[in-house]
């Protein structure tokens, strides 16, 4: 993700978001959000109101698209589905110099297009992307009607030996928590489902291969319900350790080969594998292109 300053000068005095809409070729309602972010300064001071004229020296933070070179897995006119690697961010933490999804999606398919739904930095696997507005909205309206149908891959601890219904409310930031972002089982948070299928238990490693079907899109989900059914996903830095453990590898304390050597894997072992919806009266049924139990003990310790 590039931030990078544009440099003009404007020479009559105009209103803020004309000045904006034909200098960047936006919109108003995204030169609004231009200032509104605060990525504006006039004559070297920060813009702090959008309504108004400015004139002079004008500085504009803009987004420029660093990308790292993925294709769609599969594209029609109106969207695309990727199949994002673990460890790459959908969209950037504020305004950090990394690279994420977002910019190989607005390389391609131009500033209109977003992912219209999110998974986890750690987790793999496939992630629906909109090509314009119109499709964001209708793409996201069947995300929230519950109107789309996914499947996960996990290799987990332990033998899981029959199918698994975990309805466990779900609840972030618990004031008792040492960590923010984790959720936790508790009867004050929101209704959570997910269903467990057992696909392959590995004796020798003492670890299942599993089916994990959320019916609700909690954050973190599927990691926090098998973590509470003590079936922990290999390489969870979060819920595969104490809280301690886990505050020192999100403070960026913990070395790589300590992280390895205590979650037994390179990375988390969670998959986005299948998606599906009707969109427009079509029926699609998405399935992941990789070989997801190679990747997985590929980076495992055992």
């Amino acid at each position: 993700m590039a931030y990078v300053t544009k440099k003009f000068f404007q020479k009559e005095l105009k209103k803020t978001f004309k000045v904006l809409m034909d200098e960047l070729g936006i919109s108003i309602h995204e030169a609004q959000k231009t200032v509104d972010r605060k990525r504006v300064q006039v004559n070297g001071v920060l813009l702090e109101y959008k309504s108004g004229e400015i004139q002079g020296e004008i500085e504009v933070v803009i987004f420029k698209p660093n990308p790292v070179g993925l294709k769609p897995v599969f594209e029609t006119e109106d969207f695309a589905v990727f199949e994002k690697p673990s460890g790459l961010l959908v969209h950037p933490r504020k305004r950090e110099e990394v690279q994420t999804l977002n910019d190989d999606i607005k390389y391609l398919f131009g500033k209109d297009a977003n992912a219209v739904h999110r998974i986890d930095k750690g987790t793999s696997g496939l992630i629906v992307i909109s090509k314009n507005k119109k499709s964001e909205v209708e793409l996201k309206q069947l995300f929230e009607n519950k109107k789309v149908y996914k499947e996960y891959t996990a290799l987990v601890d332990g033998k899981v030996e029959n199918d698994l219904e975990i309805e466990e409310r779900l609840l972030v930031d618990l004031p008792s928590s040492k960590i923010r972002i984790k959720v936790h089982i508790h009867e004050d948070g929101k209704d959570s489902f997910t269903t467990i299928e057992p696909i392959e238990y590995d004796k020798k490693n003492n670890v299942t291969l599993v089916k994990a079907i959320p019916k609700t899109g909690r954050q973190h989900q599927i990691r926090a319900h098998l973590f509470h059914v003590e079936h922990s996903i290999i390489g969870d830095t979060l819920y595969g350790l104490n809280e301690d453990l886990a505050e020192e590898y999100l403070d960026g304390i913990m070395s790589y080969e300590r992280s390895y050597e205590l979650t037994r894997s390179k990375r988390l072992l969670l998959h986005a594998s299948r998606i599906s919806f009707t969109y427009k009266g079509v029926e699609y049924d998405i399935l992941s292109e990789l070989d997801i139990k190679k990747e997985f003990y590929e980076n495992c310790q055992f």
